[in-house]
């Protein structure tokens, strides 16, 4: 009972939606993705809306994992040799070992893992980027003891320039025609040669630390009317920025859509996790999710182990999610799909994490 005291009970709400969330997504990828080419293939106008529908309520989900991670670590309290110890064999150890399953299942290429995650587990580059954030917090913790309000603000509000990125890159292709160096629209000191612009330390991810620790320390519990106020116009604009800007990255050619991987990797520029529409949403939904202080008999027995879990949920989701999705798809109406696999590959996920943690010693290096 003293250990569920001192949980944060919105917290392991906020891990269970955003678990679930991801779900979404991945349920949803092959509906405008060929995953045997990586090229963007949407068969008929229906599955475009609702892909960007789903894409537009559920794209938040990575982000609110890192404000979850980021909401009681930073800045850091431990020493800083303990605290990565502590982070390292709870992420990355069951990191590597199913990095080596997923390889195995999918027979992907081993030698990768010597300098990245396995494209056998492409989910799995969440893991080494939220370790960045984890190296990051020793050398911005005396910062963020001593920073007032405002200049936490002002950080924010740098980092909110560098979420219109994706938006820029495309502007400038419009001002500016093609590109001086290749085909990508280089901002502020990028260059083939040069890829850490004037911006680029104040990018990324980095921004919802910042968000995480300045509603923490300075955002005070709304009223639910209040929040409502606050937070519903943000979500509705990040939704109409993030599903309008897809639909209209649709080639206007007719469906069914086949592009190449080109096409797929512009389609997802809007979406991007650190563009301004993924951010105005996460903001709204964290503020309502932050209201949830229900935490009775179901919240005790239920939610906070599945809460423990969701990790390992995370890892192994694929698991269950692609067999279940290419069984589905064609069969079961796109909408009805795509939330069924995404349950089911939950429900399923979130059940074996649970027990595997529960098994001594070996439980925890698999599921963290």
């Amino acid at each position: 009972m003293k250990e569920l005291k001192e949980r944060i009970v919105f917290l392991d709400y906020l891990r269970l939606i955003a678990c679930f969330m991801v779900m979404v997504i991945h349920a949803l990828e092959p509906y405008y993705i060929d995953f045997s080419n990586g090229d963007l293939s949407i068969a008929t106008r229906s599955d475009a809306v609702w892909v960007c529908v789903y894409e537009g309520l559920a794209r938040s989900c990575v982000p609110l994992f890192v404000i979850a991670s980021c909401y009681l670590l930073f800045p850091l309290k431990a020493e800083t040799g303990r605290f990565l110890r502590r982070r390292a064999s709870r992420i990355l150890i069951p990191f590597f070992i199913w990095s080596l399953f997923y390889v195995w299942h999918f027979n992907g290429n081993i030698k990768e893992m010597c300098f990245n995650f396995p494209m056998a587990a492409g989910h799995l580059w969440f893991v080494p980027m939220l370790f960045g954030l984890y190296l990051a917090m020793p050398l911005l913790s005396p910062w963020a003891e001593k920073a007032g309000k405002r200049e936490i603000r002002m950080w924010i509000g740098v980092w909110l320039f560098t979420a219109l990125f994706p938006y820029l890159r495309r502007i400038s292709l419009v001002f500016v025609g093609d590109p001086s160096f290749g085909s990508i629209a280089y901002l502020w000191g990028e260059c083939p040669w040069n890829g850490f612009g004037t911006f680029y330390h104040v990018s990324g991810f980095f921004g919802y630390m910042l968000i995480a620790l300045y509603i923490r320390r300075f955002v005070s519990q709304f009223s639910w009317s209040k929040t409502l106020a606050v937070a519903l116009p943000l979500f509705a604009a990040g939704f109409a920025i993030m599903a309008c800007g897809l639909y209209f990255r649709i080639p206007a050619d007719g469906f069914p859509v086949r592009e190449p991987y080109a096409a797929a990797v512009d389609f997802e520029t809007c979406i991007e996790y650190c563009s301004l529409g993924v951010a105005a949403a996460v903001v709204g939904l964290f503020l309502v999710i932050r209201k949830i202080t229900a935490d009775g008999a179901f919240y005790r027995r239920v939610i906070v182990p599945l809460s423990e879990a969701s990790y390992g949920t995370y890892l192994i989701h694929m698991i269950a999610l692609a067999p279940v999705s290419a069984a589905l798809k064609g069969v079961v109406p796109m909408p009805l799909a795509v939330m069924a696999v995404a349950s089911i590959a939950f429900v399923s996920s979130s059940l074996v994490s649970f027990a595997v943690r529960k098994i001594p010693f070996i439980g925890k290096y698999l599921m963290g």
